[in-house]
C-alpha cells in the first residue's frame, strides 16, 4: 500500500501543482483583502474536492457504461500525463494543469475566483480529473486501495489549501526560479509514471501478442 500511496501522491502533486497554484493565486489577488482571500481559498479547495470526489466515485462506472476498458483508460491517461509532464519539465504553461492565457485574463476581471479559475481548472483540471479516474479504476473494487488513493488526493488538497493561505509568502520565498525547479523535478517523476501507465495499458490490452 505504501507504493500505491507514493504513486498517487506524486501523481496528484504533479497534476494539481499546489505551489504553482499558490503562486498564481497570489498574482491574481494582489489587492484582495486577506479575509476574502482566505474565504476564496477554502471555498475553491472545497469545490475542487467535491468535483474530484465525484470523479473518484463514479469515474469507473462511467467508463464501463461507455465501453471503455481499463487498459484503454490506462494508456490514454498515461499519454495525457506524459504531455503534462513534458510541459512541467520545460516550464511551459499547460491547459491541463493551469489556466490558459485567456482564462487568466478573464479571472483578473472577477472578484470571486473560488470557482473559476481556482477550483477548476487550477486545482481540478483535466489532468487531475484524468488521474483520479485512472488511479481509482485501478483499485478494481478494493476498498483499501481506493481509500489510499483518495487519502493521497485529500492530502495534496490539504497541502494546497495551506499554501493558498500563505500564497504571498510562497511566491516571494521561492521566486520564479524556485517554482520552476520544483515543477521540473515533479515533471520528471510524472513522466516516468506516465510511461509506466502506458506500458501497463498496452500490455493489458494484448494488442501485441503473437497470433
Amino acid at each position: 500500500m505504501q507504493e500505491i500511496a507514493l504513486v498517487a501522491f506524486t501523481t496528484f502533486f504533479a497534476t494539481i501543482g499546489p505551489i504553482d497554484v499558490a503562486a498564481l493565486y497570489a498574482a491574481l489577488t494582489p489587492v484582495t483583502p486577506a479575509p476574502q482571500r482566505k474565504a476564496m481559498a477554502f471555498k475553491g479547495v472545497g469545490i475542487a474536492a467535491l468535483i474530484l470526489l465525484m470523479f473518484a466515485i463514479f469515474g469507473e462506472s462511467v467508463l464501463t457504461r461507455m465501453g471503455i476498458s481499463l487498459p484503454a483508460m490506462r494508456t490514454a491517461g498515461g499519454i495525457l500525463l506524459l504531455l503534462i509532464a513534458i510541459d512541467m519539465v520545460f516550464a511551459r504553461s499547460s491547459g491541463g494543469t493551469t489556466a490558459t492565457e485567456d482564462e487568466t485574463d478573464e479571472a483578473l476581471q472577477k472578484q470571486d475566483l473560488s470557482v473559476f479559475p481556482l477550483a477548476t481548472p487550477l486545482i481540478a483540471g483535466p489532468g487531475t480529473m484524468g488521474a483520479v479516474v485512472l488511479l481509482t479504476a485501478e483499485a478494481k473494487g478494493d476498498l483499501m486501495h481506493l481509500g489510499v488513493v483518495i487519502g493521497a488526493l485529500f492530502t495534496v488538497l490539504g497541502l494546497t489549501l495551506v499554501l493558498l493561505l500563505i500564497a504571498g509568502k510562497v511566491q516571494k520565498f521561492l521566486g520564479v526560479t524556485g517554482l520552476n525547479v520544483i515543477s521540473r523535478v515533479f515533471g520528471v517523476l510524472l513522466a516516468a509514471l506516465a510511461v509506466q501507465f502506458i506500458f501497463e495499458g498496452l500490455a493489458a490490452s494484448h494488442l501485441f501478442l503473437n497470433t
